[in-house]
């Protein structure tokens, strides 16, 4: 009977905390949306610009949901707050798996926190700065003579977020490179035999999260791929030093 409490008590401290971590970080997503959402329309206004950048003279978005125009912009607000308490959410994350951790391991959490978070940054710029005018003004040349490109912002919403997470993602490829060498689950020489997989597989990510247009599929495709050439490069200076 005292071996089954001795058991429980530790499952029990692990779940409460657990709890206390995602409290807290609930907790800092909520206080970065109070303080970004007075600014609600001025973001939606900043992630709309590629699009409206494009269209025709005296046309503009729709909204075919009564309460779009409300919501749209909180939604705007929301991930902007998510993104900004991103630090704050990895930090909670390795604060609950620390104790766990051997003191080698958690030398890398702080690199790996804030490469994590600049690389998800950075993917999300390249999309918004590079890929959306290019991708925004294909489709714009392209409809067809009589059509008016008038898109609902829900589904335009939708669709850059789809494309936000996408791209951040993909900026992680090195990250996760990093990790599963650190980690022995694959070695560098594995590593470098795999290329013909990954320029297969980063394709294939590409033409599902990506608009069926080639060359949306291919600016998501390429950087991933040297995305994957860089954390073998760093693998590689790491096993040499």
């Amino acid at each position: 009977m005292n071996e089954i409490q001795q058991d429980t008590q530790p499952l029990m401290e692990h779940l409460l905390e657990l709890r206390r971590r995602l409290v807290w970080t609930l907790l800092g997503i909520v206080l970065c949306f109070v303080a970004i959402v007075p600014f609600a329309q001025q973001l939606y206004a900043f992630v709309a610009q590629p699009l409206m950048s494009v269209l025709p003279e005296n046309t503009s978005m729709i909204a075919t949901d009564v309460v779009a125009p409300f919501f749209v912009p909180i939604k705007v607000a929301l991930m902007a707050a998510f993104l900004l308490a991103l630090p704050h959410t990895l930090y909670q994350i390795w604060a609950f798996v620390a104790p766990a951790l051997y003191q080698n391991e958690k030398r890398l959490i702080a690199p790996l926190i804030v490469s994590s978070v600049s690389l998800f940054v950075l993917g999300m710029a390249f999309c918004y700065f590079l890929v959306f005018p290019v991708m925004f003004q294909f489709f714009a040349s392209a409809t067809p003579l009589g059509v008016s490109m008038a898109t609902d912002i829900d589904k335009y919403l939708s669709f850059i977020l789809t494309l936000f997470l996408a791209f951040g993602m993909t900026f992680e490829v090195p990250v996760a490179v990093v990790l599963l060498n650190r980690m022995g689950v694959m070695p560098l020489a594995t590593l470098q035999a795999a290329r013909p997989y990954v320029i297969v597989a980063a394709f294939v990510i590409a033409a599902i999260f990506t608009p069926p247009d080639v060359l949306s599929q291919v600016m998501l495709a390429i950087p991933m791929i040297l995305l994957y050439e860089v954390g073998i490069l760093v693998c590689r200076m790491g096993s040499k030093g």
